[in-house]
């Protein structure tokens, strides 16, 4: 549980420092730390939050959804309603033969 709540931690210092970038990029303030500081935080957490889902992942503390579709899984089952009914292979109406000589 600790794990998983330091992630969501790091996830919300990721987006704080997305939002300090992005005050810094509107409002064009060069007074400070510039924007490309920010954001090179952001990468290096994210790339901490990636090795620490890994880490947990191996060690067991979080476990994978193998496949998120085993459990909402449903066999269905297809029954045969309809009703027989007789096929022809010639669905062309027979023309009506007249005699000419008539």
């Amino acid at each position: 549980m600790i794990i998983k709540i330091i992630i969501v931690l790091l996830l919300i210092f990721i987006l704080f420092n997305l939002f300090r970038a992005l005050f810094i990029m509107v409002s064009g303030k060069t007074g400070g730390r510039p924007m490309s500081h920010f954001l090179g935080r952001r990468v290096v957490f994210s790339v901490v939050v990636l090795v620490v889902v890994i880490a947990a992942l191996k060690l067991g503390f979080i476990k994978a959804n193998n496949s998120p579709m085993a459990t909402t899984a449903h066999t269905q089952i297809q029954i045969n309603t309809t009703k027989p009914h007789l096929q022809s292979a010639n669905t062309k109406q027979q023309l009506e033969k007249q005699s000419a000589y008539l």
